[in-house]
């Protein structure tokens, strides 16, 4: 890194990707990681949150605390979705304002843009158009701490405050959630084809048509993009970035259909039975792939290509004791 840096909370540090985040700065000897659990600290509740950053010395702030979901879990309990994640990022940006943190970093969604985005997606296009029905609670949240980002920047920027927002792709790796009701579509179909697999099933049912088409990164890639994103020096982050639009795309580059996605984590995985795709159930937004020219323009590009990130993240699926079958 560029500087020195005492301490750096890490709120959602269980998270898939704030474990993440916390594994790559582990390597930095001149970091002290602060985290907190759940049962520790209620980020939901102000008086709380404000305590915790009274109490600690904090340097710098990774917010990838969040309320997440696949489409099942946005559709089910969108007033959830909404609530909880303005509740998190209100309480931890104020809090941080409020304390005198100068350097945050905000993670957000690609669904904050709109449903009929042009593509490659790049980030003037937020509030350019309607999200997605699906998940339009979870997106409307995300943009709020954007602007509120952006907003802190802009009123206090002879203070020094830099609170800079990165909008990540789909995301998949260790550490994921894979309860079918609320998890995302990677997940979800390693499990239904690992169990389909072990219980000989004849087939497996997947959501939608398969003719959607997502851009996936690796979660390792995406904690290396934060960090590099978060030490880009400010006069040339400031000069990057529109005055208008303050975060980051961050994501993989290419796309790839449902269909062949399944396709891949079948091979993968090894189970020899049929696909069957339910075309009831919807498919989201049709294509969703993000420019990331602004990133690379930096210097950062992905390491981990999509085929090697699933067999990586299959082995910690079958490694993961919550669970082994």
């Amino acid at each position: 890194m560029r500087y020195k840096i005492n301490k750096v909370f890490v709120a959602g540090h269980r998270g898939m990707v704030g474990s993440a985040i916390k594994r790559a700065l582990s390597n930095n000897s001149n970091i002290e990681i602060i985290t907190a659990t759940k049962d520790a600290l209620d980020l939901t509740n102000q008086e709380k949150v404000m305590s915790f950053f009274k109490n600690n010395e904090i340097d710098q702030v990774y917010l990838a605390a969040a309320k997440v979901g696949g489409i099942y879990a946005n559709s089910t309990y969108p007033a959830d979705f909404i609530y909880i994640n303005l509740m998190i990022q209100n309480n931890i940006i104020n809090s941080a304002y409020k304390t005198g943190i100068k350097k945050l970093l905000f993670l957000g969604s690609s669904c904050i843009y709109p449903k009929e985005s042009k593509q490659p997606i790049k980030e003037d296009f937020l509030l350019s158009g309607k999200l997605e029905n699906t998940n339009e609670p979870y997106a409307i949240a995300k943009i709020a701490g954007i602007k509120l980002c952006q907003s802190i920047n802009k009123q206090y920027s002879s203070e020094g405050f830099d609170y800079r927002s990165v909008m990540p792709t789909n995301l998949y790796g260790s550490g994921d959630n894979y309860n079918l009701e609320d998890s995302h579509v990677i997940p979800a179909l390693i499990r239904k084809f690992h169990e389909a697999k072990k219980n000989n099933q004849h087939n497996v049912e997947v959501w939608g048509s398969g003719n959607p088409r997502r851009e996936f990164l690796h979660v390792d890639d995406m904690a290396d993009a934060c960090i590099h994103i978060m030490n880009l020096d400010k006069n040339y982050y400031e000069k990057i970035i529109s005055k208008s639009i303050s975060h980051i795309n961050v994501g993989y580059g290419e796309d790839i259909t449902i269909k062949e996605l399944a396709n891949l984590i079948k091979k993968i995985i090894g189970y020899e039975g049929k696909i069957i795709f339910d075309s009831k159930k919807p498919d989201g937004t049709m294509k969703k792939l993000l420019d990331t020219s602004l990133l690379a323009k930096t210097g950062w590009l992905p390491q981990i290509n999509l085929e090697d990130g699933l067999i990586k993240t299959y082995n910690h699926f079958i490694n993961d004791k919550n669970y082994r079958n």
